[in-house]
């Protein structure tokens, strides 16, 4: 009988909250060492400013130095495999390399340009509804429209075949699950990089409208194969994974605080605060991936040697006092300005436009459609995604 494997540290929680054991070490060292899954010691940091520190420094905290592992940690492949894994994905790269690629990419992100996409997220989000009210009730929220909205987005956003989207969750879940063998998740990441080659492929042959199309048609000097397969790979990772988790999950966290569900129901306009809100106390993805230390570093009073992997723990930063009072509290109206859910510094998330316009426009959606929304399963049967790297819910029953 296989032994279940144990929660690291950084993903421990108690429902949507971090784990007392995170927040006292939190509020008494600040930094803490642990071992990751994959046998190899890190110095989690917890504190709010110490985790922006260690963001906004990428050349003492690196993304991209690191000796011996793949992007999760792990390090059965080699290193020519490692490399190609690593070609194009943003996370992780530094400046200068980093900067010239992202360079590419800021404009298609931009407010301005996503308020463009108003229009069509709207629709998307209407017709998930429409379907989820005509299929009847009970229904699962999951399955019927947190995961297809933002996959439906991103997939005609990138150019990717919705009609792929069963294979690129399968792919994404196996991807960000570390309970999993590590040469099953490595598998994974290579089908991932063979379909989105296909891709790209077919966009250098005949780059159409989509955002692949025009990094082929506007830079496909600029930019090597390998690297708009990285890139690609990264945003539709990124573009369905975590918006679909914080609808998912953030529908549970209103139906648990009715109070707050509420006010967000009668009154859409809120919708903007309790989106931030959402994002800071959700903090659904439990750390960014791993820095480097480049040199001996002090901070929060310890000393950490060069070398040595350094974890920034988001929902720890989000909920300490130092960034807003009450930090246990979900309070809709405040809006937890300056939070680190979209990460901080140079790799903060490009996306980040994209998902605010989904949420703002989904979860007002969701309530005006079904106003009497309520749990439609035992609040204590709902489960969720403990090993993934991408915290959520597996499904959500509701009615209405």
């Amino acid at each position: 009988m296989t032994e279940a494997p144990e929660v690291p540290l950084q993903m421990r929680r108690n429902g949507f909250d971090p784990v007392e054991e995170l927040a006292q070490a939190r509020d008494a060292e600040g930094v803490v060492r642990m071992m990751t899954p994959f046998g190899v010691p890190a110095y989690l940091v917890l504190r709010y400013e110490d985790v922006r520190e260690v963001l906004s420094d990428p050349t003492r905290f690196s993304s991209a130095f690191r000796t011996g592992s793949t992007p999760g940690g792990g390090t059965q492949a080699s290193a020519e495999e490692r490399e190609a894994i690593r070609t194009g994905n943003l996370i992780g790269l530094d400046p200068p390399e980093h900067t010239r690629l992202r360079r590419l990419l800021t404009p298609e992100f931009t407010v301005r340009r996503m308020r463009r996409l108003e229009p069509r997220i709207t629709e998307i989000v209407d017709a998930a509804l429409d379907d989820m009210e005509r299929a009847g009730k009970p229904a699962d929220l999951v399955a019927n429209f947190a995961l297809p909205v933002p996959s439906l987005v991103i997939s005609e956003l990138l150019g990717v075949p919705y009609a792929d989207r069963v294979e690129f969750q399968d792919r994404s879940a196996r991807l960000l699950d570390i309970s999993l063998p590590e040469e099953e998740r490595i598998a994974a990441q290579w089908e991932d990089r063979a379909y989105m080659a296909g891709l790209v492929a077919r966009a250098q042959a005949d780059p159409g409208e989509d955002m692949l199309g025009m990094l082929v048609r506007e830079h496909g000097d600029d930019l090597t194969t390998d690297e708009l397969i990285g890139i690609a790979g990264l945003l539709l990772l990124a573009g369905h994974e975590t918006t679909s988790n914080m609808l998912g999950l953030g529908a549970l966290a209103l139906l648990r605080h009715p109070g707050q569900l509420a006010l967000l129901r009668d009154d859409p306009a809120r919708v903007g605060p309790a989106v931030e809100e959402m994002l800071r106390w959700l903090s659904i993805v439990h750390s960014l991936p791993p820095r480097t230390a480049t040199t001996e570093v002090e901070l929060a009073g310890h000393t950490i040697p060069a070398g040595s992997l350094v974890l920034p723990s988001l929902p720890a930063a989000n909920r300490d006092s130092a960034l807003v009072g009450k930090p246990d509290t979900l309070d809709i109206t405040r809006g937890a300005p300056g939070h680190v859910a979209f990460g901080h510094g140079v790799h903060h998330c490009l996306g980040a436009p994209l998902a605010r316009m989904e949420m703002r426009i989904a979860f007002p959606a969701l309530l005006r459609r079904f106003p009497e929304l309520a749990l439609a399963e035992p609040d204590d049967q709902v489960e969720f995604r403990v090993f993934s790297l991408v915290f959520g819910v597996k499904s959500l029953h509701v009615t209405w």
